[in-house]
């Protein structure tokens, strides 16, 4: 007769030591990724239109061109409502602010806005111009809140020839 002789069934112990390892390295490299990497959004409103499609006339458009030379605020009726050149080297979005705020005062239905961005102008200055435009803080009731100026913002490029007088001053003309 034969004998059988039964091996000893012993399971293999699972040797999890790498994978600890990449979790304790991993773990913290993710978790510091996510504070750096943040994104906002703006929401932006660009004209619905076909390519050659003419806009209708409006009653009133409001438009903004930064350059590298400074900021100016036109009106399709009026032309010019004033120009605000660079104060010590950088834009003068505080003049830009109040005179804004002065036209949002006069029109208070109006919300969209064009902003003309010059091809020298760097993305912070953009960024800054679009949060100026749309929106300042005010005190109502003891309490800081945003206050909308022109929340529809669309962009485009400057027209050439529009051009910011260099010998001009700062504020409104």
């Amino acid at each position: 007769m034969r004998r059988r002789h039964r091996r000893m069934n012993t399971t293999p112990e699972l040797d999890i030591t790498a994978f600890m390892n990449l979790m304790i390295v991993l773990v913290p490299v993710l978790l510091l990724g996510m504070v750096f990497s943040q994104l906002h959004m703006i929401e932006l409103n660009f004209p619905g239109m076909a390519p050659g499609e003419a806009p209708e006339a409006e009653e009133l458009q409001l438009v903004v061109t930064v350059t590298d030379r400074g900021l100016l605020v036109a009106d399709s009726d009026r032309g010019h409502l004033g120009r605000l050149p660079l104060v010590e080297g950088a834009q003068d979005f505080d003049g830009l602010r109040e005179l804004l705020i002065r036209i949002k005062q006069r029109l208070p239905d109006k919300t969209d806005i064009i902003l003309e961005v010059g091809e020298s102008v760097d993305y912070q200055t953009l960024v800054t111009a679009l949060d100026t435009v749309r929106s300042y803080e005010t005190v109502v009731a003891a309490s800081v809140v945003e206050a909308e100026l022109f929340p529809d913002v669309s962009l485009a490029s400057p027209v050439p020839g529009t051009a910011i007088s260099p010998i001009a001053t700062g504020g409104a003309t």
